[in-house]
């Protein structure tokens, strides 16, 4: 009975390839920033219209957020959530693949939705605004977002593919120094340099690194650095991140690093202004029967895990869908586009494009509604 279910889908599927591919090829060439996606988020929930979703959004009070919802969770035997990411990086485009991300969700929903209503499957597809560094995830969280589902999903493009995620918690900074402006050559007494602030900091964040815990990161780039090379520099700007294994070491954590930007403005002169540019992202809780079942699925679509360890580091990258881990039960599976780009590289962009890209997006969606469908059967009261 499964593998005629799980033919149903596939033949869903296959019918909506070409809807899915060009969902794809649209974002990758309007990519939109985080908090930005108007365009992007808004062309994910036509798709999902247009296939019997009711769509809301804004959701949640958030523009570029929206759920699209087939069936009602409250009568539903099981509900499952496909999560969209849709935010291109500065200057980069789309080098982590979100164009995929949102096509293969909305692919694995609508496929599902062949037999979700016989199965009393409730499916939602729930757009995800700002994943790099904005943090748009635990937004919605906070709002009351996700704990109707009973699991939540969704695929990310790497180099290879790599079942379990294991994101590091992080944190987000803007750090700013403010210094004097003053002529450097004919009045430098009277200036207070704000790019030796920064110097210092990052010179203490080196040397502290030495003491670190294995595995933590530490790392940032400063944004602004100055106007004129005779005029000392009055302000300075940059993004650090902190990264750990837990939410737990990570708040221990941040305190030694901040001390060195402190160190910065005290020996300059300047004033140190730190501001979260999101909520900290914690470590990834993976449903492990969930994830077996996906590898199970992918392997079954021709996908290939047995990969090289230095390869496979992609499923370090922290990401919001930790939090939602937290308080839902979720898998977060890394999918290959090959290559030998990696992510958040200028040639990850072009990989997430192409006859390779479009298999992984449909061997993506079909692993997604597939798992979906096993663990409904599994856990649901009336699957």
């Amino acid at each position: 009975m499964s593998d005629a279910l799980k033919q149903r889908i596939v033949a869903q599927r296959e019918r909506i390839d070409d809807d899915l591919v060009a969902l794809s090829n649209r974002l990758h060439g309007d990519p939109e920033l985080g908090w930005q996606e108007h365009r992007s988020s808004a062309a994910v929930a036509a798709v999902l219209a247009s296939h019997g979703f009711a769509v809301e959004q804004p959701y949640l009070g958030l523009e570029t957020a929206f759920r699209a919802t087939l069936g009602d969770p409250e009568s539903a035997g099981f509900t499952v959530g496909f999560l969209a990411e849709y935010d291109a990086l500065p200057g980069l485009g789309h080098a982590c693949g979100h164009n995929l991300i949102a096509a293969m969700s909305a692919g694995g929903a609508i496929a599902l939705a062949a037999v979700a209503d016989e199965l009393g499957i409730a499916v939602e597809v729930i757009g995800t605004p700002a994943e790099e560094g904005g943090g748009g995830k635990i937004e919605l969280l906070e709002r009351g977002a996700f704990t109707e589902l009973d699991l939540a999903l969704m695929a990310h493009p790497a180099p290879v593919d790599v079942a379990e995620a294991r994101p590091f918690a992080v944190a987000h900074w803007h750090v700013q120094f403010d210094g004097v402006a003053a002529h450097a050559a004919a009045y430098p007494e009277r200036g207070v340099n704000a790019n030796d602030a920064f110097i210092i900091a990052q010179t203490a964040i080196a040397l502290l690194r030495q003491q670190l815990p294995s595995g933590v990161r530490v790392h940032g780039v400063q944004t602004r650095g100055g106007e004129a090379p005779n005029a000392i520099p009055e302000r300075t700007e940059g993004r650090w991140y902190v990264r750990a294994e837990t939410m737990e070491q990570l708040l221990a954590l941040e305190s030694r690093v901040l001390r060195c930007f402190e160190a910065g403005a005290l020996a300059s002169g300047a004033k140190l202004t730190v501001t979260s540019e999101s909520k900290r992202y914690a470590e990834m809780r993976t449903d492990a029967e969930a994830l077996a079942v996906y590898r199970a699925n992918a392997v079954a679509l021709g996908r290939d895990f047995d990969v090289p360890p230095e390869a496979a580091t992609m499923n370090r990258a922290s990401t919001d869908m930790g939090n939602v881990s937290a308080v839902v039960d979720a898998i977060h599976p890394y999918i290959g586009v090959g290559g030998e780009a990696s992510n958040h590289q200028p040639a990850f962009a072009d990989a997430c494009v192409g006859p390779i890209a479009e298999q992984t997006l449909r061997d993506g969606a079909t692993a997604l509604a597939w798992t979906a469908l096993d663990v409904a059967r599994t856990r649901g009261h009336s699957a």
